[in-house]
């Protein structure tokens, strides 16, 4: 299994507000992204993850995003034994996130 580095809600935030160059994918499914989802972040269901992988560069730098860190974690594994070498987990997943939400 590859090793996931996990970045913090508040550090994921900050990535935001000083605009690097992160690719922030929520995982979750539809219905869950209704409910808000982290600013900038491009919904890609879990499911739907092997299909994309040629439609995103491997030297990006991604933060994969769910609901509690678990299927986000997942994906983050799976990209990395992929080739995608900075991929971050964000930690506690939405659970843990307080800052704005985009509908």
């Amino acid at each position: 299994m590859a090793h996931i580095e996990e970045i913090s809600p508040k550090d994921v935030e900050r990535k935001i507000e000083q605009n690097e160059n992160t690719f922030l994918i929520d995982v979750r499914e539809d219905e869950e992204v209704a409910e808000g989802m982290v600013p900038n972040a491009k919904h890609i269901p879990l499911a739907q993850i092997p299909n994309e992988l040629d439609n995103l560069p491997k030297e990006q730098e991604y933060v994969m995003i769910c609901r509690s860190g678990r299927r986000s974690m997942n994906a983050a594994e799976f990209m990395k034994e992929r080739g995608f070498s900075n991929v971050k987990n964000m930690e506690g997943g939405m659970l843990n996130w307080d800052g704005e939400l985009v509908f």
